[in-house]
This record gives structure tokens, C-alpha cells and sequence, in this order.
């Protein structure tokens, strides 16, 4: 006698539902809810079917239902999806003018997710309009406009002596980078391996500090550094006399640099006078982006500081000095390009191009 549970097939059903139930290839739903119809139509009790196709008693009912009321179109599953967004104009408009709005929740910029939910549309339409105005909400970028009002004459000037240096002139770019710290860490480093970038341990012990003074040939991208336990004026115009003793006696030497108050002391303008062949070229106020020492100096935070470990100050000025003379072994020099004289200039690691 059939149970509660037991349904009627014609011959053509339970040929079509025993294919369908047998496949490897169709979509998993679609076979589930085949063996289950089966096995209604078999008599197989809820109690049974739940524990053979790991389901629930709510789920055997929709699916008879589904089938009693429509065969075998019943078992197939429709999901119009969300409604596509049509990118008008004034939606666009909208969406423009919402990014550049703060968040009411007191949040500082907008994800696609947030701006979507307030707006009601999808994060597919916010992210297509970011992407086509070139809007990033998630990055920022920082900068120091300078206020020396002789910007302009003082940039050309520098920019003047990369591009066309006086002829036997030798043209240093100079600066110190101060307080670098003799790190060492306490716990092992974990090598990289496949699938796993290198570890440092959080924790380090700190063996004090140095500074180090560069010059940057502008001609052969060669750099001469010393290192300093201090960044006196006095240790300043001592580098100066080392930066002196690499060009020949009566070679005209130019040096730009920034304005460190230990640039212009009283000791400087000493050297400058037992020197006259030395002429020092300031960068304008919040612009030591147009010294090229400043490119390499970011070269040796990546490539030495930032990820170094340093045993002791001396094993710290060991290994900077190792970097400089590999460097300068193999060095060239820095490519300036003039191209826009109307706007400002921009620098990166190997080219320093006005647009």
C-alpha cells in the first residue's frame, strides 16, 4: 500500500528521472531533486529520504509540490537576478557627486558596498562609474606645495645643471639621511619559501643610530657616502672636503643641495671662501624632490635599511658602505627629460620628466 509519500510516474518519467538521477554532468541540484522524486515514487518514507540525500522535511515538500503541479518542468530552477542598472546620465551625475561627499556615518571615504547601499543601486554600476571617471576613493596621496616664491628660478637652475652642466664642471647632488637606526631583531628570520614571503619577528633591540652623507656624481650616477655618528656642520663641510679631493684641482665644482640650517652656518661660508671653485645650489623650500640623491636614498632605504639587520652602529656602517661600493660599481646615471615647460615637475626612480 503506498504511503503518505508515495506518488505515481508514467514509464516516460521515471525513464527521464532515473537519466537525470545517473548523471555526472548536469548541475547537482538537478540531480538531487531527481533521486528524491524517485524516491517518493518508490514509497521511501521522509524519515528515510533525509538521511539518504542529507535534506529536510520542508525541502521534500516543495519539490513534490513543485512536481505534482508541474512534472518534470517543476524541478528546474529560475533565478531572474537582480534587475540590471541602466547607467543614465543623471545617474552617473548622481553617483559622481555622492563620492565626493563625505559619509553620514562619519566615515572618511566610500567603498563600493556603502555607496551602493545608500544610494540604492548596485556595486557594479558605482564601480563602473569610478573606473570610467578615474576615481579612487580608497587611495590617497599626500603632498607639500612650496612657498618660496623664487620656486621657479631656483628649480631652473638645478634643472639647468642635469640637463646641460658646465663643460668640465663636476655637478654633486648631496644630502645626509639622518638617525638610521642599527636594528636587530630578536626573534629568527623565516626565509621565503613557495607560497610564503620572508618573516621578521616583531620585536628588535635597538643599537643606536648614524647618519650617512652621499654625493651623487650626476655625470656617472657614482655616489661617494660617509658615515657619521652625528650631522654637524663640521661633519657637513668634512664631507665636503672628501666630495673636493675626488675631482681634479681646479675642476669647477657645483653641489646641490637642500636647506639644512647646518648648510649655511658660518663654517660653510668659511669653506665657500677657502674654495672659491665650489658653488652650492639650494633647492627651493619643500622641494629636495629635485635632488637626484634623494632617488637613490629611497633605493637604499628599500633595498638595505628597511629590511636589514644590524648586529651593531658598526656592523650598520659596514653593510652601507658594501651596498654603496656595489652600487657604484655598476652605476649610471639618473635621465632627466624637459618636456612641458608650462607645468611643474615630477620625479620617479630612473626618470625625472616634466609633463
Amino acid at each position: 500500500m503506498a504511503t503518505d509519500s508515495e506518488m505515481s510516474l508514467s514509464s516516460n518519467q521515471r525513464s527521464e528521472l532515473s537519466s537525470i538521477a545517473q548523471s555526472r554532468s548536469l548541475p547537482a541540484g538537478y540531480v538531487f531533486r531527481a533521486k528524491l522524486i524517485l524516491m517518493l515514487a518508490e514509497g521511501a518514507s521522509f524519515n528515510t529520504i533525509k538521511r539518504r540525500l542529507q535534506t529536510s522535511a520542508p525541502t521534500i515538500i516543495r519539490w513534490k509540490q513543485r512536481f505534482l503541479e508541474t512534472g518534470l518542468d517543476g524541478l528546474d530552477t529560475y533565478h531572474p537576478g537582480q534587475k540590471a542598472t541602466v547607467l543614465t546620465p543623471a545617474l552617473r551625475a548622481r553617483i559622481l557627486s555622492a563620492t565626493r561627499k563625505k559619509p553620514s556615518d562619519g566615515s572618511t571615504h566610500w567603498s563600493c558596498r556603502k555607496l551602493a547601499t545608500a544610494l540604492g543601486v548596485s556595486k557594479d554600476a558605482v564601480h563602473r562609474v569610478w573606473k570610467e571617471a578615474g576615481l579612487k576613493p580608497h587611495r590617497l596621496e599626500r603632498y607639500l606645495a612650496s612657498d618660496d616664491p623664487e620656486f621657479e628660478s631656483k628649480a631652473a637652475d638645478i634643472i639647468g645643471l642635469y640637463l646641460r652642466p658646465p663643460q668640465h664642471a663636476a655637478v654633486f647632488c648631496v644630502d645626509e639621511k639622518t638617525a638610521i637606526q642599527a636594528l636587530d631583531r630578536l626573534d629568527p628570520v623565516l626565509p621565503l619559501s613557495p607560497g610564503r614571503a620572508e618573516r621578521h619577528g616583531f620585536e628588535y633591540y635597538r643599537h643606536g643610530t648614524l647618519s650617512l652623507y652621499a654625493a651623487l656624481d650626476t655625470k656617472t650616477g657614482r655616489v661617494h657616502g660617509r658615515t657619521t655618528a652625528r650631522h654637524t656642520s663640521r661633519d657637513f663641510v668634512a664631507f665636503l672636503e672628501e666630495v673636493l679631493s675626488l675631482c681634479s684641482p681646479r675642476q669647477q665644482i657645483h653641489i646641490i643641495l637642500d636647506n639644512l640650517s647646518a648648510h649655511k652656518t658660518q663654517l660653510v661660508r668659511d669653506f665657500l671662501q677657502q674654495h672659491p671653485r665650489v658653488q652650492l645650489h639650494f633647492t627651493p623650500t619643500y622641494s629636495s624632490w629635485l635632488n637626484q640623491v634623494e632617488i637613490w636614498f629611497a633605493k637604499i632605504e628599500r633595498e638595505v635599511i628597511a629590511r636589514g639587520i644590524f648586529t651593531s652602529v658598526p656592523d650598520l656602517a659596514r653593510k652601507l658602505r658594501r651596498y654603496i661600493n656595489a652600487y657604484s660599481a655598476n652605476a649610471r646615471p639618473i635621465q632627466w627629460k624637459y618636456s612641458d615647460l608650462s607645468r611643474r615637475l615630477s620625479t620617479n626612480e630612473f626618470t625625472a620628466t616634466v609633463h
